[in-house]
């Protein structure tokens, strides 16, 4: 039986989600509080980690050691890499990977991003999750959703030079500050996982103004493909 974990990083990034769960069972651990319930049909536990990838990392942690979840999902927000994304269009990862890790000037035989002790630059999302967040993102706002690779850094990325560097590194379709740090923690747990990112910003000069307008409009859409992923992960088993 599927247990999905939930992870976002801010309250605006999970309270959708928490409104339609049923038979909701807090317990705090860690600073978090983790929601045990159901969400459309499936056994679920819902956390608001905090930003940045050290408090992520720590909830899938604690997901997979006390909560017996099976599944991982991380909904949120991003800032977009890529021209064709605009403000509410969303991105289902392929993988993810960091642009803020460097050891290869100790070591040149890691490459810019990769974690030391790790076969991977980029760590792979789950094939059968990846298809059916894309579904159920299509289902939310069709024909704006792109599968591909999120790169993630504890900075939010609001200069041109700077989105620019992170797209000549990693060849990423957006930016934020969580994702490769729940998918290193998942991949090392050998534990399913897919991010799901809704696009609040240009991650360039503009993004100091457009992401306060724009990030709840992008996190409750987020939310609403996460919830249509517990449905298609439901009728699935």
């Amino acid at each position: 039986m599927i247990k999905l974990g939930i992870i976002g990083a801010m309250e605006v990034e999970v309270e959708t989600l928490l409104g339609q769960m049923e038979h909701q069972t807090p317990t705090q651990k860690a600073g978090s509080v983790f929601y045990e319930g159901i969400l459309s049909g499936l056994p679920v536990v819902v956390v608001r980690c905090g930003v940045g990838k050290v408090n992520a990392a720590l909830c899938v942690q604690i997901l997979c050691d006390c909560f017996g979840v099976t599944h991982i999902v991380n909904t949120g927000v991003a800032g977009s890499l890529c021209a064709e994304l605009d403000i509410g269009d969303l991105v289902v990862s392929r993988d993810a990977m960091y642009h803020d890790f460097d050891c290869h000037v100790i070591n040149d035989a890691y490459q810019v991003g990769q974690v030391p002790g790790f076969d991977t630059v980029a760590f792979p999302a789950d094939d059968d999750l990846v298809k059916d967040a894309f579904a159920a993102a299509e289902s939310v706002n069709p024909g704006h959703t792109r599968i591909g690779r999120i790169a993630s850094g504890d900075q939010f990325i609001c200069q041109k030079d700077k989105k620019q560097w992170i797209v000549s590194l990693t060849q990423a379709l957006c930016t934020e500050m969580e994702g490769a740090g729940i998918a290193q923690t998942a991949y090392r747990n050998k534990v399913p996982f897919v991010i799901i990112r809704a696009i609040s910003d240009k991650a360039d000069d503009s993004a100091e103004m457009d992401y306060p307008t724009f990030e709840k409009i992008a996190a409750h859409r987020c939310a609403q493909v996460t919830a249509s992923l517990a449905r298609q992960l439901k009728q699935a088993e």
